[in-house]
């Protein structure tokens, strides 16, 4: 039937553009150069801290960032907290004059993380005198339970960073600081244990190598993407932002920190990966709050497609920027289209037993079974690479079977793409925009659902 051919020559052509891929980031994380640190006094620095119902965490947030970053102001962006968030920060604020509380209330809070931060950029700008030079004034966004590396300001500050007067942003790298966590479910068995410590694991493995690689490949195509945690900002490229969007962030965006990257690239701003520093968060112990983050995730990235024709025409753009940009973009799209073939490929399978009987339709495809097997070690074998990669630079007291048998399970956990991208979808064509924010692990559960779609 006219489909066949289609049927086989999507996934192979799927999977050379993720070996390449995969080969190209793998390079990338090996081969990067050491960075050179900066001057921290060369910069302003503002931390913005985005919170909600956040009183389990804010508080050691606020200290950990005030004593390893002395120099630095912290605002803390209360949403209409239903909890004690605020007062915590209050009281802090009465005491040190470079904690600020940018208090919101409804109905003009809770409209997303973006409009969070969008209402503590305009409390920067009346903060700051008119004089100031904004080309030195960075903003770095930390989530509600981040930790950052006590070194990050002076390896952001360095010629791969905003030493580089190009430079209007940088991304660190993301570590789950609960990978080493023997009971992350401490209420629950071994069973459960045991699966939230893999999920865990997973999550550190994906953000600080495998993401790495990707991020670093990036640097070298043009197209490096911000992140929500570890996300640094020069305000005079915020400024350019809000002058051609009305806003640095965009309001409803659910990848906010994303699109942010875009628009500042699409201004002529350079973006840069920094591998060798980090911010620290809590890995996702339970396996429904990790789906719908990542659904999220999904359908913020199907919600960006619609800047392709943009970043085809700009001129900020080269060539490898632009196919990097376009193959992030269609990932999702691409698990679509799979999970489609999937199930045309089965109802063709299904028909044809129906029609000539089991033995005629499965002997063509057991003759088959060599190029089954080299395909799915050529599948697999990426992942399971990363395991060593990962053992070298985080777990070194892991010994290198355990790395393998990580990378084994790097490749299965790669599958909650296509739900989520399936659900991401779903939910776009339903028109439901809107999200409850992801409980953390320390916040007692009372009553209610958790983390789910608003």
């Amino acid at each position: 039937m006219f489909s066949s051919p289609f049927l086989l020559a999507f996934p192979f052509l799927l999977l050379i553009c993720f070996l390449l891929y995969w080969a190209g980031a793998r390079n990338a994380y090996l081969r990067r150069p050491a960075v050179e640190e900066g001057d921290p006094a060369s910069h302003e620095w503002h931390f913005f801290v985005p919170c909600r119902d956040e009183e389990a965490v804010v508080g050691t947030t606020v200290e950990r960032l005030r004593a390893d970053h002395p120099g630095a102001h912290v605002w803390v962006i209360d949403d209409d907290s239903e909890d004690r968030t605020g007062a915590i920060v209050a009281e802090r604020a009465e005491t040190d004059r470079r904690v600020h509380l940018v208090s919101r209330r409804r109905p003009e809070a809770r409209q997303g993380k973006g409009a969070a931060l969008n209402a503590a950029y305009d409390e920067l700008n009346q903060f700051l005198a008119e004089d100031t030079d904004r080309e030195k004034v960075v903003v770095c966004v930390i989530d509600a339970d981040g930790q950052l590396d006590p070194r990050a300001l002076a390896r952001v500050s360095g010629p791969a960073g905003f030493g580089d007067p190009e430079t209007g942003g940088v991304q660190v790298s993301v570590h789950m600081r609960n990978a080493e966590d023997p009971r992350p479910l401490a209420d629950r068995g071994r069973i459960r244990n045991a699966f939230a410590r893999l999920l865990v694991r997973m999550q550190d493995m994906e953000f600080s190598v495998s993401n790495a690689g990707m991020q670093l490949l990036r640097g070298r195509t043009g197209s490096v993407g911000l992140g929500g945690n570890g996300q640094f900002t020069r305000l005079a490229a915020l400024d350019r932002i809000a002058a051609a969007e009305r806003r640095p962030w965009q309001r409803g965006a659910l990848l906010e920190d994303y699109e942010l990257g875009l628009h500042m690239i699409l201004n002529g701003d350079r973006i840069s990966h920094i591998a060798d520093t980090w911010v620290s968060q809590e890995g996702l112990p339970h396996g429904r709050r990790f789906l719908t983050q990542r659904t999220r995730w999904a359908q913020g990235n199907l919600q960006c497609v619609r800047y392709a024709p943009r970043i085809v025409s700009s001129r900020h753009y080269g060539g490898k920027g632009v196919l990097e940009t376009l193959y992030t973009f269609l990932q999702p799209v691409a698990h679509l289209v799979t999970l489609a073939l999937c199930a045309v490929m089965f109802a063709v399978l299904g028909m044809t037993v129906a029609e000539d009987g089991f033995g005629e339709a499965f002997g063509g495809m057991l003759a088959l079974w060599p190029l089954v097997v080299v395909l799915a070690v050529v599948s697999v074998l990426p992942f399971v690479l990363w395991g060593p990669v990962y053992r070298r630079d985080r777990a070194p007291g892991s010994s290198l079977l355990v790395s393998l048998l990580w990378g084994l399970a790097l490749w299965v956990y790669a599958y909650h793409l296509f739900p989520a991208s399936a659900r991401g979808f779903v939910r776009m064509l339903r028109g439901r925009n809107g999200w409850a924010k992801t409980r953390r692990n320390a916040e007692v559960v009372t009553s209610g659902p958790v983390a789910v779609e608003s």
